[in-house]
């Protein structure tokens, strides 16, 4: 489940259907991918039993589902963040070297 999430442009699919159902193509949209690559992004998600999708006429839309998307709310995603945000800080503190 957690590798499902590991790739970036996951993580943020995974967010940003969090609340509500979105079409494919908003989905693109929001996360400035085509749509041929949110489709594989969303079928991983699928696989890990975070996500469900459903078919109306020619549109496919998409929505976070299952326990498994509650368990990473409350507890991976947060400590990823955490955890990206105190990478970020140590990176902004770090001084090149001169000469190097």
């Amino acid at each position: 489940m957690l590798k499902a999430v590991a790739d970036r442009s996951r993580h943020r699919l995974l967010r940003a259907r969090n609340e509500r159902e979105l079409p494919v193509g908003r989905l693109a949209e929001l996360i400035g991918t085509p749509v041929a690559a949110i489709t594989q992004h969303l079928a991983k998600l699928r696989a890990a039993g975070l996500g469900a999708s459903r078919r109306e006429g020619t549109r496919i839309f998409s929505r976070a589902a299952g326990p498994r998307v509650r368990a990473l709310r409350e507890g991976a995603v947060p400590a990823a963040e955490a955890a990206q945000a105190g990478a970020r800080a140590v990176g902004a503190r770090r001084r090149p070297v001169a000469g190097c």
